[in-house]
C-alpha cells in the first residue's frame, strides 16, 4: 500500500482525495440534518453541463462546470425561496434540463473521450498537478466559510423559522451554503465523478449519525467516514484498475451498514 502512494499521481489523487473528502463530510452534516440529500445530486447532475459547455468551447471544463453549477444552485435556491415551488421540484426541474444541456453540448462538440468518463464516473489519473493546485486554494476558503457560518447552518438545518426570528439572515447563509456546495462537487467530480460525488454529501454523516447525536461527533465520524473509505478505496483503485470513484462510494457504503449493525448492537444491549 505504501508502495503505490509513492507515485505521482497517486499522491496528488491522495491529497486532493483528502481534502475533497473533508469538506463532503462537514457538508453531509448540514445535508443530513436538513434532509437535502437530492441536492447533492441535482448539483452533482448540473455539473455535467457545465463540463461539457467547458468541451465545447474548448477551455478548462472544470472553470465552465464551477460556473454553471454555482448558477444553477443559487437558482435552485431562489426558486426555493420564492415558495410557489418546494425545493425537490426546483431539482428535479434543473437536474433534467441541465443533463439534456450537457448532452447538446457534448454532440455539438463532438468530443467522445476518456476525459469525459473521467468526469461522469472518476479517474484516478485525471487529476492532474492544475488540479491539486485549485482544491489546495478553494479548500481552504470553502472551510473558513462553512466553519464561520457552521452555527448559523446548524441552527437553520433544525428549525429555520426560529433562527430568522432569532436573527439570522437565513436566504444570505442559504445561498452561501449552496454555493460553496456546488464549488466543492465540482472540484470533486475529477476523482469521485458526476454521477458518485453526491454518494459521499450523504454517506458519511448518515454513517456518524447511528453512531452519536452529538453534532461534534457527527462532524468528527463523518470526517473520518469520508477520509477512511476515500484513502481505501484509491488504494483498491489503483490495485484493480477500477474507476476511483465507485471504489470511494463502495467502501463508504460498507461503512454505513457497519455503522447499523452497531448501532443495532447498542439498541439490543
Amino acid at each position: 500500500m505504501i508502495e503505490a502512494f509513492q507515485l505521482g499521481f497517486m499522491q496528488r489523487a491522495l491529497i486532493t482525495g483528502i481534502l475533497i473528502a473533508c469538506l463532503c463530510a462537514l457538508f453531509s452534516v448540514f445535508v443530513v440534518l436538513k434532509r437535502l440529500s437530492f441536492i447533492g445530486v441535482g448539483i452533482s447532475h448540473s455539473a455535467f453541463g457545465g463540463v461539457a459547455l467547458g468541451f465545447l468551447l474548448g477551455i478548462d471544463p472544470t472553470i465552465t462546470a464551477i460556473i454553471f453549477s454555482g448558477a444553477v444552485a443559487l437558482l435552485i435556491g431562489f426558486i426555493n425561496r420564492q415558495g410557489r415551488l418546494h425545493e425537490d421540484t426546483a431539482i428535479g426541474i434543473f437536474f433534467s434540463l441541465t443533463m439534456a444541456l450537457g448532452i447538446v453540448f457534448i454532440g455539438l462538440s463532438r468530443r467522445y473521450n476518456v476525459d469525459l468518463f473521467g468526469y461522469l464516473f472518476g479517474n484516478i489519473l485525471a487529476v492532474t498537478g492544475g488540479d491539486l493546485l485549485l482544491v489546495v486554494i478553494l479548500s481552504p476558503i470553502v472551510f473558513v466559510l462553512i466553519l464561520s457560518l457552521f452555527k448559523e447552518l446548524l441552527f437553520l438545518s433544525f428549525d429555520e423559522e426560529v433562527a430568522q426570528v432569532s436573527g439570522v439572515a437565513v436566504s444570505p447563509v442559504y445561498y452561501l451554503f449552496l454555493l460553496a456546495m456546488a464549488v466543492t462537487i465540482v472540484i470533486a467530480i475529477k476523482l469521485i465523478g458526476i454521477v458518485l460525488v453526491s454518494a459521499l454529501l450523504v454517506l458519511p454523516a448518515a454513517t456518524a449519525r447511528q453512531l452519536t447525536d452529538h453534532y461534534r461527533g457527527l462532524v468528527f465520524y463523518s470526517v473520518a467516514t469520508g477520509v477512511v473509505s476515500t484513502v481505501l478505496g484509491l488504494f483498491l483503485s489503483y490495485q484493480l484498475d477500477l474507476a476511483s470513484g465507485a471504489t470511494i462510494v463502495l467502501f463508504a457504503g460498507a461503512l454505513f451498514f457497519t455503522s447499523l449493525f452497531i448501532a443495532r448492537l447498542r439498541e439490543i444491549r
